[in-house]
């Protein structure tokens, strides 16, 4: 990318000279005369670095710094400052300024230099603003995409619920995107810029667990050789997600009903009590209710989860959003890999609808991962589809994509009836009920093979 970078001084040789040398190392270069005029150019926008002297007439360097970084903390300012006004300089590195240097500027090396650091820190800072933006939209696509009223609802409760104080119970089976909705829930809150700590309670056992959730003291268990922060103080202030709350341990338990009690808790092995204020967020796959009626579950936690429940219903009761998540998989892992997938045939369409998706979202996602990287052309085919896809029985049932056209309807009909009737046309126009010579012209205008 081109850099473009503003120059301020009141003293034309120093602002022309450097404009000079810096477009001759290949850098876009305006120039203003004073603070007031800078600022004007500098609120049009495209800015990359600022490089101004600090005593000018009207507006001055300092002022000038203080409006740049508080707009747009990401652009540097590089301060000009003579020999008897470096104690300003000085101040300037601490009210944000890169860098400074002293005028007359004979070092044409330094200056490089200075700029070089400053353009590279700003290009880092915007690539790794794009990525985190890929992230955030590849985050939300997941669980944002969907259009039948139980995902409306699932919407709906994370929009009122996320402002508030009160506890959330994600419930739903595995891979319907229960930790999307957490994050969509954090992001949605007061606590979005404070931390959000996850914790897969069924990936620890239960003296693991504790340490993890409440941290320990040094020689507190054999392996302890120093204290340990657990997840309740490093999600202070934030908010804190317990996935798969149903496997947890009955001691664990009546730790965590305390801490949300009275939002104090000690670390295991220490008498130290500490306060936390934090927003819990827990999900489970299992029936909590009937967990609770064979003992392993208590219901006084329960319902300090539960005061609010938002259920992510399963792939199966929502194939009205099946074909807008396999777009976005597409669109993600075509760009991923590098590959330009124009879309999936009606073949293959027809063995995704007619698959039951048992392990949900997370294996839609996977599904069309691995297509994407096995097909050789710019349509994914039945072929490409993984094993447990691509065996789904044909029933005799032909299976039409909610949303589709009619003439896309109709292609889907000609092309598994004449596929059933091992391209037999004339069979196939007899039970289509049309003319051989309509449907000759039908496969023709379709592409059918």
């Amino acid at each position: 990318m081109k850099f473009k970078i503003l120059i301020v001084d009141d003293e034309k040789n120093i602002r022309d000279g450097l404009a000079e040398s810096l477009e001759m190392e290949g850098y876009d270069v305006v120039t203003a005369s004073d603070g007031d005029a800078a600022y004007k150019r500098y609120q049009k926008g495209d800015i990359d670095l600022v490089i101004t002297d600090l005593r000018m007439p009207g507006m001055s360097g300092e002022e000038l710094l203080k409006r740049v970084k508080a707009e747009t903390p990401g652009v540097a300012v590089v301060v000009l400052t003579g020999h008897g006004t470096v104690r300003d300089a000085v101040q300037a590195m601490k009210d944000g300024a890169w860098d400074f240097l002293t005028k007359p500027i004979q070092d044409l090396d330094r200056l490089n230099i200075i700029v070089q650091r400053a353009l590279s820190n700003r290009e880092r800072r915007i690539k790794n603003q794009e990525i985190e933006e890929e992230l955030e939209k590849r985050k939300q696509s997941e669980i944002i995409i969907g259009s039948n009223a139980a995902m409306r609802h699932v919407m709906e409760a994370i929009g009122r619920a996320a402002p508030t104080r009160a506890s959330i119970l994600i419930t739903g089976e595995s891979g319907v995107g229960k930790e999307l909705v957490a994050d969509a829930i954090h992001r949605l809150s007061p606590r979005k810029d404070k931390p959000f700590v996850k914790v897969h309670c069924a990936a620890l056992a239960e003296s693991l667990l504790e340490s993890e959730l409440f941290g320990h003291e040094k020689g507190s268990f054999t392996g302890a050789t120093g204290r340990r922060r657990g997840k309740f103080e490093l999600a202070n202030e934030g908010t804190l997600f317990l996935d798969e709350i149903g496997e947890i341990d009955q001691n664990i338990q009546i730790k965590l009903l305390r801490v949300l009690q009275e939002r104090k808790f000690e670390r295991v092995g220490g008498e130290e009590t500490i306060e936390v204020d934090i927003r819990l967020v827990a999900a489970t796959n299992r029936d909590l209710k009937a967990e609770i009626e064979t003992g392993r579950f208590r219901e006084d936690l329960y319902y300090r989860l539960n005061v609010v429940t938002i259920s992510v219903p399963p792939l199966r009761e929502r194939k009205q959003d099946l074909h807008l998540l396999i777009n976005s998989f597409l669109k993600t892992f075509s760009t991923e890999n590098n590959k330009e997938i124009n879309g999936i045939d009606a073949k293959a369409l027809a063995k995704l609808n007619s698959y039951n998706w048992p392990g949900n979202v997370r294996e839609l996602r996977n599904c069309i991962e691995s297509a994407v990287v096995m097909t050789k052309g710019p349509m994914i085919i039945e072929e490409d589809l993984p094993p447990t896809i691509h065996s789904v029985i044909d029933d005799g049932w032909i299976r039409i994509p909610c949303g589709s056209s009619l003439e896309k309807a109709e292609e889907i009909v000609i092309r598994e009836t004449l596929s059933s009737q091992k391209g037999n046309k004339s069979e196939t126009a007899r039970i289509l009920n049309i003319g051989r010579k309509t449907l000759h012209r039908k496969i023709e205008d379709y592409g059918v093979e």
